[in-house]
């Protein structure tokens, strides 16, 4: 059985805390509850926190990319916070530009992000 990424609820944002390493079943896992959940909770913003992630690959990358477009889909804005240094280098190299994703350096600024009126382009 795979592990589900719990998804809480700040206001009218959702928040992923990513502990653990993603597997594939995992990851397919998070898109269908996140889906849900944003249109259960008529979320309006999505907040990815990866602090605890130390390495990633093509896939985690491609899964952030993912996770942000079926949220856009839905109408919620995505941000990716806690972002690591190595991280931010690994995704650069692997050529991964996350379109669509905004990122920010901690969940404080990730939701101060969110709060600015959705006509500022995503960074």
């Amino acid at each position: 059985m795979s592990e589900r990424i719990p998804i809480l609820r700040i206001g009218d944002t959702l928040l992923v805390s990513v502990q653990t390493d993603l597997e594939d079943q995992t990851v397919l896992n998070l898109q269908e509850d996140l889906a849900d959940q944003i249109v259960a909770r008529s979320a309006q913003g999505v907040i990815i926190d990866i602090s605890a992630l130390e390495i990633v690959d093509s896939f985690v990358g491609r899964m952030l990319a993912t996770i942000a477009a079926i949220s856009r889909m839905l109408d919620a804005r995505t941000v990716v916070v806690g972002m690591r240094p190595a991280v931010a280098i690994t995704l650069v190299e692997l050529g991964l530009s996350l379109g669509g994703v905004s990122t920010a350096l901690d969940l404080e600024k990730g939701l101060a992000k969110l709060s600015r009126p959705t006509s500022s382009a995503p960074q």
